[in-house]
Parts: structure tokens; sequence; C-alpha cells
């Protein structure tokens, strides 16, 4: 939206540029309209002859005002061509045709750099707070309530599932995943990215089958994120959470990639009809 509303601009700007110089242009030449009326309405009062003047007197009149004419545009010293001599810039100034072009440089240049800036603005990671940096989730307590009624703990702003991880289960885990993402295990704890690796859909989770269950092209993956079905190539990504003091923390700043096909540390099977 910001792209089409910055190139509307910029044509804009370049057809009131070129609306303004054909005016300019087609200016040229042309008198003024006062002077055009007064050149109509006014003749000169000596262009009339009076009532009775003789014609020889008129002719000598004109012969003489033109002898006047030429010897006051004759040059006072010598015949010779005079040399031409420049104008200094400082003495013509700024012309109109530079100040407006000038003007159009300078507010194409300010436009230029305010949506730059704004582009900046919008592109610059946010890291104050919310999806992208890290966010505190909610506490333990929140977290047992929910696994209590069989349920992932969800929190909308960092965009992540808090499934608990079994600790029987965390030797076949600590050769699978990273140290970064088995840290969070040994405390019990794996925070999930809601998104589906397929296409980008956001994985509900099923109360029946206790698995997580994709509505669009029907990947599904078990409760601790690792693929059992549909076309994912991979599990749900995931990101590293830290526990302390009873409050739950994710770094939703960095996504993990989930395990490969076939990984199945848990061997949670289906636990009732899919909802997918």
């Amino acid at each position: 939206m910001i792209v089409v509303v910055a190139i509307v601009v910029l044509l804009l700007l370049a057809v009131g540029a070129i609306v303004a110089m054909g005016r300019k242009r087609s200016s040229v030449g042309e008198l003024d309209r006062d002077a055009v009326r007064m050149d109509r309405s006014e003749t000169p009062a000596d262009a009339a002859p009076a009532a009775g003047t003789d014609v020889a007197e008129l002719d000598e009149a004109a012969r003489q005002r033109a002898a006047d004419s030429r010897q006051s545009l004759e040059p006072a010293g010598s015949k010779g061509v005079t040399e031409f001599v420049p104008v200094d810039a400082e003495e013509i100034g700024l012309s109109r045709r530079q100040f407006f072009n000038r003007g159009i440089l300078t507010g194409l240049g300010i436009f230029t750099a305010g949506f730059g800036v704004a582009m900046l603005g919008f592109l610059w990671p946010q890291r104050a707070g919310g999806f992208g940096a890290e966010v505190d989730v909610g506490s333990t307590s929140d977290a047992a309530d929910a696994f209590s009624k069989k349920i992932p703990y969800y929190n909308a702003g960092a965009k992540t599932y808090i499934v608990a991880y079994p600790e029987e289960d965390l030797p076949k885990a600590r050769a699978v995943y990273p140290e970064n993402i088995f840290r969070g295990m040994e405390q019990g704890y794996v925070a999930l990215y809601q998104r589906c690796v397929h296409l980008g859909c956001r994985v509900p989770w099923c109360e029946t089958s206790q698995w997580f269950e994709c509505p669009c092209h029907g990947s599904k993956y078990n409760r601790v994120g690792e693929k059992t079905g549909g076309p994912a190539p991979r599990g749900l990504d995931r990101f590293p959470l830290e526990v302390s003091g009873g409050q739950i923390t994710v770094d939703t700043g960095t996504i993990v990639q989930g395990p490969a096909i076939g990984t199945d540390t848990t061997g949670q099977s289906a636990e009732g009809a899919p909802c997918v």
C-alpha cells in the first residue's frame, strides 16, 4: 500500500512539472494583456497631423526625428564592433527556471528521504516486546492448569503453544534436538510455533486425538510437535525458552526448525478420533 501511494505521488509531481514548464514556454514572446489594450486604445499625440499642416513640413519633421533617432543609437566613440562582455552570474541571480527546477528536486529529495525512513521503520525488527522478541508467556502454574485439562497452554502474543515434555523421554530427545531447545525440555517444557511448516496455516489442537492437526491440508503432529502424518516436510518449528522464578519466557526471535520426518521421541499414538 505504501509503495502504491509513493508511485501516485511521484506521478502527480511529474505531471505538475510538465504543466508548469509548458506554461512557461507558451508565454515566451507574448505581450501582457494591459500592453495589448494600451496599444489598441492609445495613439501617439504626434501621429495625427494637425489641421492645415503642410505635407512638406510633415516630411521634414519626420526626417528630423529619424536623424535624431540614428544619432542616439550611434556609439559615441569608435565605430568598430562592440566587444561582447558576458554578464556576471551574480548580477543575473537565480532565474525562474532554476528556482523551479531546484524546488522540484528539493521536494523530491524530501519525499524520498521521508519515504525511506518510513520503510526502514516498517522493516526494522521490533525487539522491545511482542512477537520477534523475548516474551513472558505466563507462569508455570498457568501451564500446569492447562495440562491438567489435557490441552496445551497457548499464548497469542508469542504465537506459541507451551506443551509438557516427559522426563523419561529426555535421553531420546538429547540425540535429536539442539542444545537451546533441549534446555527447555530439561525444565519440562517445549515451545511450539503455531504455524504449520507445510504452507503456514495456524495448527489447532485436537482434544480427541491429542495431536496438533492442520485443517488446511491434513498435516498432523504429536503432542510435542513431531510429525505423524500429512504433507508437512518436518515437525513443528519451535522456540528456545527459559523458566525462572516460576515464569516462562520464550525467545520468539529465534525460530528453530522442527525435527526431521520419522522423529518420534515420545511414542505417542493418537488417543482418539482425529479432528481432520
